[in-house]
């Protein structure tokens, strides 16, 4: 078996909508106003972080000055008021000391929940953008990637939105200043000192490139891992009921090797990277030693100037430290932020027109005009000039042969496709000109394959309704003929259902989503074969439910046991080439064309 088939498939990616709308074409200025954007809710809290910074930086350089002065000037006095001077010089660096500590108190800990709260945002607005996208989106993704983007990526960012500013102001003002203080104390030992920083910083932009590159690889790596883990646990009463719980370690383990190779690439960048660092601050500090000493031999240096000398040279290897957590942390924030971005800048397929109208009154009348539906541009169409006209409150039954396109239509009318030729009209209104909410609330769907959500029994009903009472949920209940059974359960309406509802029966579960339709009470409904997986005894009761909800309601049923839909008032069958006949039961059966030979197939099955 071929692992690589079970990585990240690729998607469409569209040009990023900016907040006027309009196409920015400039990716990078784009994603770099988004990224900054990300601070003006906390432009307050980030210039005390770089007040703070600012205060630790002086703080910093000024205590070196401290030691020079009590070194060369103090120690040097002939002044009788000599230990008033040092004690007076001690009060003063024990205060630079104390302001040095709340400083730094103040920049890691708001610091740190300046970029938590950053994070929080960015998580809000991905979630946000996902539930924005369509199902042609969500066709060509993983789970497990989209999660990794709103997570791992997240935090990374969270870290290089509160130490890059951070790490950037001290590392500059610590820079200069040291080296300021260094060409006061002396010339020619400074600029041997200057001589190690562009050999660094080539070697730094070397290593930069391939932490980079390692790191990207990382978090796509970790996605896959994601994917894989979400797919197998979501299918685990398959593997087991399949014995192929060899083949999914194994798809596990080609992932989990893919990803200690990435790291391993990672590791080793950022090794050769920081103890380069270290290597050429201590070739820097034995340098400074060595001329140092041949200058206080020759008379052209003393010692107190050495010592202040070496202690600026320490703060110089401070922002160069600095620079080199600054850069694991952009390389990693940014690569999570380019992730990020390739989502956000997704832009969803289907959105409200400008002059879209809001639903008042629906009647229910559905109309198919001359509608043409393709997947993905190079795809054949599913259905080309498909018309169909389906009145108020009419039961109409799809049917064909599997594949054929039942599903897909009726996907069309609440808009999770569009369609690429054509009009679908509500009450003679095109969808594309009602808003995505209004249209869809008054839209119910029962799908074969229910989707419950772990919470309680209440909680699932409800969410046809979030704000329905309890005696809305219970009077919906009885109607989907749950009622019953639910009071049967241990904790009546309160029981917790499990992942998925996996504590109820299958008809149970789709009684449940029956029972949530109810409560949203909508004009139009879509069945999706409710019924093809149930027993006789589940199968009855469910259809109980459904000839009650679809009383004086449009309704659309896709049928694939033709024996569901014999009373449908009209049964309209698809074909290759579109519509190929329609009409009630006995009309299609007596015609003797594409039904009949349907309906007779399966009856002597």
């Amino acid at each position: 078996m071929d692992y690589k088939l079970f990585s990240e498939r690729p998607f469409k990616k569209r040009p990023f909508l900016g907040q006027n709308g309009g196409l920015q074409f400039k990716f990078l200025n784009a994603r770099s106003k988004k990224f900054l954007a990300y601070y003006k809710p906390y432009k307050s809290l980030f210039w005390a972080d770089m007040a703070c910074a600012f205060i630790v930086s002086a703080a910093t350089l000024l205590i070196p000055l401290c030691v020079n002065y009590i070194t060369k000037n103090v120690l040097a006095s002939d002044n009788p008021n000599l230990l008033n001077q040092i004690y007076g010089m001690g009060a003063v660096m024990l205060a630079l000391i104390f302001v040095h500590t709340v400083c730094n108190i103040f920049v890691a800990y708001q610091g740190h929940m300046m970029g938590a709260m950053m994070e929080r945002d960015m998580r809000h607005e991905l979630f946000d953008h996902y539930q924005k996208l369509s199902f042609s989106f969500y066709d060509e993704q993983k789970v497990g990637q989209l999660m990794t983007r709103i997570s791992n990526d997240s935090f990374d960012l969270a870290e290089l939105f509160h130490h890059g500013p951070e790490d950037i102001v001290i590392s500059l003002l610590n820079f200069v200043g040291a080296f300021a203080i260094l060409l006061t104390i002396n010339v020619k030992l400074a600029l041997i000192v200057f001589l190690f920083l562009p050999i660094m910083a080539v070697y730094a932009v070397h290593f930069n490139k391939k932490m980079k590159v390692a790191l990207r690889q990382s978090h796509d790596r970790i996605g896959d891992i994601n994917a894989q883990v979400e797919d197998t646990l979501s299918g685990i009463r398959v593997v087991k009921s399949f014995t192929n719980e060899a083949i999914e370690r194994k798809k596990f383990a080609y992932e989990n090797g893919r990803f200690l190779d990435s790291r391993r690439d990672s590791y080793r960048g950022e090794t050769y990277f920081y103890e380069g660092l270290i290597a050429f601050t201590q070739l820097m500090t034995t340098a400074v030693i060595v001329f140092g000493g041949i200058s206080i031999v020759k008379a052209s240096l003393d010692l107190p100037d050495l010592i202040t000398f070496l202690l600026c040279v320490g703060i110089l290897i401070e922002p160069i430290r600095r620079y080199g957590n600054f850069t694991r942390l952009y390389q990693q924030g940014m690569a999570g932020f380019a992730r990020f971005m390739e989502f956000l800048e997704v832009a969803p397929d289907i959105q409200d027109a400008a002059h879209a109208l809001e639903l008042t009154q629906v009647q229910g009348n559905v109309t198919f005009r001359n509608v043409s539906f393709k997947y993905k541009e190079g795809y054949g169409y599913v259905f080309k000039n498909l018309s169909v006209d389906i009145k108020a409150g009419e039961y109409v039954a799809l049917v064909g042969s599997s594949g054929i396109g039942k599903t897909t239509l009726c996907s069309l009318v609440p808009r999770f496709y569009e369609v690429n030729e054509g009009e679908v009209l509500l009450d003679g209104q095109n969808i594309k000109d009602i808003r995505l909410s209004s249209l869809r609330r008054n839209i119910g769907i029962v799908q074969q394959d229910v989707y419950l959500f772990a919470g309680t029994v209440a909680d699932n009903i409800r969410y046809g309704k979030v704000d329905a009472s309890r005696e809305e949920v219970m009077a919906a209940a009885q109607k989907a003929n749950a009622h019953d059974f639910i009071m049967a359960l241990p904790d009546g309406y309160d029981t917790d259902i499990g992942q998925r509802g996996v504590k109820l029966s299958g008809g149970q579960k789709q009684r449940l989503s029956i029972a949530r339709v109810f409560l949203k009470n909508p004009p139009v409904i879509i069945f999706d074969e409710a019924t093809s997986a149930l027993d006789n005894e589940s199968e009855k009761a469910v259809r109980h439910s459904l000839e009650k909800l679809t009383d004086n309601r449009t309704t659309m049923v896709i049928a694939h046991r033709l024996s569901t839909v014999k009373n449908a008032q009209r049964i309209v069958v698809l074909a290759d080439s579109g519509i190929d006949e329609q009409g009630t039961h006995d009309e299609l059966i007596a015609l003797g064309g594409t039904y009949a030979n349907l309906y007779n197939k399966q009856l002597n099955l």
